[in-house]
């Protein structure tokens, strides 16, 4: 039992059992006194002898016991909280701040700095070592992640109970709307479950990781329609359902397009059928009445239909050249990229090509449009019109442009030219046509004379924009933990070991420091999986407090009146918050304060805070004493982590420090025998005093 006192505990009950023992001699001293001066009760000189024997020797045991307990016993705590940081928290320091503390415990400080010291040598070492070792395979991951950051589809690694392992950024985009989905996340809290359970099903049942499930699933909202393939992984643990590799792509657009074609074709037998049987009816009778008396006019009608059928092709073509941009997706196309291309292809040719025009963004496809103007000038060469060519590319007014083919030589007739249109292009190309190449462009092409007496052939482009600077990149990387695959699932949180729980770290700025007045400003929080900080899954936002900012609170925290215009209120806020937070474990510095903010705002929200709660003031006071400072400067110095000075009192300053702090007090709570978050609030109920704990 005495083993789970601390050591100053420990310490103090032995003085306090020395003082009791030192009281019960002084008593007993008295009484064998008495009894040889055969005394029957002691006299009012012996009492107060004794009383003050008692008071100076009680006196004397609790000013050693203090001399003791500062010098001894909390210097002895501080090097060994000390020791612990160093040793399972890494950190480099010296203790010197320690070992000033420690001078009564004589060798002791110096031989723990040496030790220390060699430790921090040895692992500097180690970790240069291992970094050269490892420099190949770091360098080997960054390329593969690079690629499968830009896989044109989503790809998505999943445990079989469908939590989140790995993510790519195109997955960001269909499953998060922008914002990273998260790991160790169920999947089909975004996609609909249906599809995913049963591919998963048949696939597990089947048992060959080879073969692959074609699947058509649509997102929980219902916005997005996605086509995907799904593959079983290898058994890896015995014991543990293997995950699965997930491959998604919207084809929202692609049906669209397949059912305004569908309603298209469908128009087009309506309205075509309709003028064609009264036509049909009106030749019959035509035939029937061939040569008979007093046949009536019928031309009229005949007429009247051939106007109505002429009329609707005439608009179903139109229609049905309109939707065959929207058939094909095409891409954004530097104009000097695709100019360089056709010059090449026309070198290719024994065909000379100058070009000219602004640097424009063009919405085609690169290889078609290269391979009709080849192909168009090929034409022109072989009829011995021109071997010499110019291309001109010109902004038009509104979001197109122009390009031109022009020559010296003869004019080449619209006549030929809407001939050549519907001829094969060549080899190359197989089937397609000049025509489908405008078709898919929903474009058309014509020849026309220049005034400098050069002779062209145009194509307007639909959109194009003028090329400016490259914006920044979009950050495109992949997200993965693949320990996730074969983490063991503990649905009791207060038996499941720090390192397998899912945790938001979060802070909170606010107007002022009374929660029944005073409201929030900005919410920042990072997730934490499986031991690791995510940095791109991160919440920030400031909040609309709908009530002026002190100036005080601004000189604390830097946000004003101005910067939270069009900000969300703190109900929309709060609920986007709790959404990320939604299945983790809270983690803040003083959460009583942060957290009588949020619960203020529940009624509103129309959730509950009642997450599980850790405080990393507790967990210092854990860890390195309730007498040790515990404020978030205090706690990061000790641990040897740096706040920048412009990202203190911000939110997510305050909140990567909070997380940083809390994943190097992990390893030094488990160095005390506090694995599990149970052992750790009850441990932390222990420093009461300190802050409540919010957990029940």
């Amino acid at each position: 039992m005495l083993d789970r006192l601390s050591l100053r505990i420990r310490i103090l009950l032995f003085f306090a059992l020395l003082a009791a023992g030192a009281i019960g001699a002084i008593i007993a001293g008295l009484w064998v006194g008495m009894a040889r001066a055969g005394l029957d009760a002691p006299t009012p000189e012996i009492i107060q002898g004794g009383l003050i024997a008692i008071l100076l020797t009680t006196g004397l045991v609790v000013w050693v016991w203090f001399l003791f307990d500062a010098n001894v016993a909390r210097a002895i705590d501080s090097l060994a909280s000390a020791i612990r940081a160093r040793v399972h928290a890494g950190i480099d320091h010296d203790l010197a701040a320690e070992a000033s503390a420690a001078r009564y415990l004589g060798d002791l400080a110096p031989a723990a700095a040496a030790v220390t010291r060699s430790l921090a040598q040895t692992r500097s070492a180690l970790a240069e070592s291992v970094a050269r070792e490892t420099t190949r395979l770091a360098a080997e991951k960054t390329r593969l992640e690079t690629l499968l950051a830009d896989v044109p589809v989503a790809v998505l690694l999943c445990t079989a109970e469908h939590q989140l392992v790995f993510y790519n950024g195109q997955a960001v985009d269909i499953l998060g709307e922008g914002s990273a989905p998260g790991l160790d996340r169920r999947l089909l809290d975004y996609l609909r479950e249906g599809p995913i359970k049963h591919a998963y099903d048949r696939l597990s049942v089947a048992g060959d990781p080879d073969l692959a499930s074609d699947l058509l699933c649509a997102t929980v909202s219902g916005g997005r329609l996605l086509a995907g393939r799904m593959r079983v992984l290898r058994r890896r643990e015995e014991g543990i359902a293997p995950g699965y590799v997930l491959t998604l792509r919207d084809v929202t657009a692609d049906i669209a397009a397949h059912t305004r074609r569908d309603a298209l074709l469908t128009e087009i037998f309506d309205r075509v059928r309709r003028p064609a049987a009264n036509l049909q009816t009106v030749i019959g009778v035509m035939a029937e009445l061939d040569g008979a008396q007093d046949v009536p006019d019928l031309a009229a009608a005949m007429r009247d239909e051939i106007s109505v059928l002429t009329r609707a092709v005439t608009d179903l073509g139109a229609r049905y050249d309109s939707i065959q941009a929207d058939w094909r997706p095409l891409v954004n196309t530097r104009s000097a990229d695709l100019l360089d291309g056709l010059e090449a292809r026309f070198q290719a040719q024994t065909l000379t090509l100058s070009s000219e025009g602004p640097d424009l963004i063009l919405q085609v496809d690169g290889f078609e449009i290269i391979a009709f103007w080849s192909w168009l000038a090929g034409r022109i060469a072989a009829d011995g019109l021109a071997s010499s060519f110019a291309m001109i590319l010109a902004e038009e007014d509104g979001p197109g442009a122009m390009m031109r083919l022009t020559w010296q030589g003869e004019a080449l007739s619209v006549g030929r030219l809407d001939r050549w249109l519907f001829d094969p292009m060549g080899r190359d190309t197989g089937e397609l046509t000049a025509h489908t190449i405008l078709q898919t462009h929903g474009t058309e092409t014509w020849p026309e004379s220049l005034p400098d007496g050069r002779h062209a052939v145009a194509l307007p482009i639909r959109a194009a924009r003028r090329a400016g600077r490259r914006p920044p990149p979009i950050a495109r990387k992949v997200t993965y933990d693949f320990d996730l695959l074969s983490k063991a699932r503990n649905a009791a949180v207060a038996d499941t070991r720090l390192e397998d729980l899912t945790f938001v770290v979060f802070d909170t700025e606010t107007t002022g420091l009374t929660p029944s007045t005073d409201s929030i400003v900005q919410i920042a929080a990072v997730r934490l999986v499986n031991g690791k900080k995510l940095d791109n899954e991160v919440f920030d936002t400031l909040v609309d407090p709908k009530r002026p900012i002190p100036a005080s609170s601004t000189d604390v925290h830097g946000i004003n009146d101005s910067m939270v215009v069009g900000a969300p209120d703190i109900i929309e806020a709060g609920r986007k918050f709790h959404k990320f937070a939604e299945g983790s474990v809270l983690i803040a510095h003083n959460a009583p304060f942060d957290m009588e903010f949020l619960r203020r705002q529940e009624a509103g929200i129309g959730k509950a805070f009642d997450h599980p709660v850790l405080d990393t003031v507790l967990l210092s006071a854990v860890v390195y004493g309730q007498l040790e400072q515990h404020s978030l400067d205090a706690l990061t110095a000790r641990l040897g982590i740096t706040i920048p000075e412009e990202a203190r009192h911000t939110a997510i300053g305050d909140t990567i420090a909070t997380a940083d702090a809390f994943l190097k007090l992990v390893p030094m709570l488990r160095a005390r025998g506090l694995e599990t978050f149970g052992q750790v609030v009850a441990e932390v109920r222990k420093h009461g005093r300190l802050l409540k704990d919010l957990n029940g």
